[in-house]
């Protein structure tokens, strides 16, 4: 008889929606202020792949 091999499931990837530009963005409140600049900053991150995009004002 031959040996029964078991092979590893792929795990889902939690981006899902997000491979397709449909982020799930939340505010990021750790770092308001940028001190290079000066300015008020707003710090966006995704939940679900944790990607950031910085709006400044």
């Amino acid at each position: 008889m031959a040996d029964i091999l078991e092979f590893k499931k792929k795990k889902a990837t939690p981006k899902g929606l997000c491979q397709h530009g449909h982020h799930k963005w939340v505010v990021c409140k750790k770092q308001q202020f940028d001190v290079k600049q000066g300015k008020l900053v707003t710090v966006y991150r995704c939940e679900r792949c944790g990607k950031e995009k910085v709006t400044a004002q």
